[in-house]
């Protein structure tokens, strides 16, 4: 392969910011074959706002010298959490159909842009739904991927994709790592000279069990949620009652996350002159909503302490409309 060849080449990666992709970027770059990022933004991802998935991704492109396409995942997602094809993992992660949904995504924007084969950051065995051998052959059937997916840090350990076997990249630089340990990924760092990447973090919500079960729970009363359900999900404690999501907010961060998130028709209350939670009422109001969301707020604030308390509530966009019940503690 001469560099006349190799500077002809266009890749597209997947870059998610973590050090794998930004290996399997860094080993392809190396043979002088010109890359572009695609970055995947879920709201189910376990990142912080200041150590954000699109934040990595857009560091690690301005380091690379990559251009960095990123792309806002949810409609479609949603549905796919509702009816996977291939099933949830433990939680409701729909790992396969997930990656089939990206990788057919990227499989449009290669032909767009002229791209020869799509670039990932997988390691054979790193996790066990989606990168086991069976099922990187699935992905790569269904997205109509076949053959055309190079994968630079397991690659000796699996075919040759048609790149490698017609010497558009040479398998002989890449590595062949298997499993969960990330010593040699380290290592590899080390050698390229690589030294500021994220720590092994993050993930996908979808695999904790506590989160799966609010999400089922919310998908019951609202199949079509918004993004602000999503995002109001995350925040403190969570009751659902028929068609009524109640959100009960744990500290004096979650109170302003939940009056952030509030949005017309929702219905916000406090304890009178005492400390406690903001809660906020979503869907169907009733009499007996309205006083089990009271009593929420109460016991878990310091008014459960006397014999009665008096909580304020208003409906979001009538704030002069407000109105308070008392609640007599047992």
């Amino acid at each position: 392969m001469t560099n006349k060849i190799a500077t002809q080449l266009k890749a597209v990666a997947l870059l998610s910011g973590g050090l794998d992709s930004r290996l399997a970027v860094r080993l392809v770059q190396e043979q002088g074959i010109e890359v572009t990022a695609l970055n995947y933004i879920t709201p189910f991802c376990t990142c912080t706002a200041k150590s954000s998935c699109r934040l990595e991704a857009k560091k690690a492109a301005e380091e690379y010298g990559v251009k960095l396409k990123v792309f806002y995942v949810f409609e479609d997602f949603i549905e796919i959490i509702r009816n996977p094809k291939h099933g949830h993992g433990r939680g409701l992660n729909p790992c396969l159909d997930c990656r089939i949904m990206m990788f057919k995504n990227a499989k449009k924007y290669m032909d767009e842009i002229g791209a020869s084969f799509l670039v990932t950051g997988e390691v054979l065995g790193e996790r066990p739904m989606s990168q086991r051998p069976d099922a990187i052959g699935t992905i790569e059937r269904e997205s109509g991927l076949s053959g055309l997916i190079v994968r630079p840090l397991s690659a000796k350990l699996m075919e040759p994709s048609l790149p490698e076997r017609q010497g558009l990249v040479d398998r002989s630089r890449f590595m062949d790592i298997s499993g969960r340990s990330r010593k040699p990924q380290i290592k590899m760092a080390e050698k390229l000279g690589m030294n500021d990447y994220p720590c092994a973090a993050g993930g996908c919500l979808l695999t904790d069990k506590d989160f799966a079960a609010r999400l089922k729970s919310l998908l019951e009363i609202s199949p079509n949620p918004t993004r602000n359900d999503i995002m109001l999900l995350k925040v403190g404690r969570q009751r659902f009652m028929d068609d009524t999501r109640i959100v009960i907010g744990r500290d004096e961060k979650e109170n302003f996350r939940i009056k952030t998130l509030a949005r017309t028709g929702d219905i916000l209350m406090e304890a009178r002159d005492a400390v406690g939670p903001i809660t906020l009422i979503r869907g169907e109001v009733t009499g007996d909503i309205v006083k089990k969301a009271a009593q929420l707020t109460i016991g878990y604030g310091k008014a459960k302490d006397e014999p009665s308390a008096i909580v304020s509530y208003f409906s979001v966009g009538d704030e002069s409309a407000a109105k308070q019940i008392e609640i007599i503690n047992s």
